[in-house]
């Protein structure tokens, strides 16, 4: 018999019986038609090939259970689908590749700052370790502890110049102390 001069009512019909012959017949007959539709939408020889190929997997194996009025009707409603699926799922793909690649920004440019403020914060505490014991102790109260010079002053009973000095002093031995951290001081 040959199948090629059947309807697309009676090569479903057939089909749906399990008819391998039906099946190949429905595949040739449409295969062209509806890569040449997915093709046209996805730009992609390969991508259109595998999408028509997997729509006529899912009939075949769909065969016993499927409903079909119109099968042309059917196939071209069947790619359409598939191929907005298709985008969809390239469309996710991309926003996680975007949000990973945000995320991995994010997390080497705060690793980078964390280890650059330690590397600081380090250099500033030698720094101050090497100043004299009454400009490291004024230093850090008027830096560290956001004391006034006239509370130090009055604190330590020692005249507000000679807390202005030493807080002169620590500045100026920190900036050549931290003189690889431009721009800290």
């Amino acid at each position: 018999m040959d199948y090629s001069i059947l309807s697309d009512v009676v090569l479903v019909k057939l089909l749906q019986a399990g008819d391998t012959t039906a099946f190949q017949t429905i595949y040739r007959k449409y295969w062209q038609p509806l890569l040449a539709v997915a093709r046209k939408k996805l730009y992609s020889q390969e991508n259109a090939e595998e999408l028509v190929q997997d729509l006529f997997v899912d009939l075949w194996e769909r065969r016993g259970t499927i409903q079909i009025d119109d099968l042309k009707k059917y196939l071209f409603g069947a790619v359409k689908y598939k191929v907005l699926n298709h985008i969809k799922a390239l469309l996710i793909r991309q926003k996680y590749e975007d949000f990973k690649n945000a995320t991995l920004a994010d997390l080497d440019c705060h690793t980078e700052e964390v280890v650059a403020y330690n590397d600081l914060n380090k250099a500033l505490e030698t720094g101050i370790a090497h100043l004299p014991d009454k400009t490291r102790q004024i230093f850090r109260l008027n830096r560290l502890e956001n004391q006034s010079v006239r509370q130090i002053s009055a604190s330590l009973r020692i005249p507000e110049r000679t807390v202005e000095y030493h807080i002169m002093q620590s500045l100026r031995s920190l900036r050549s102390h931290l003189k690889d951290y431009v721009g800290v001081f």
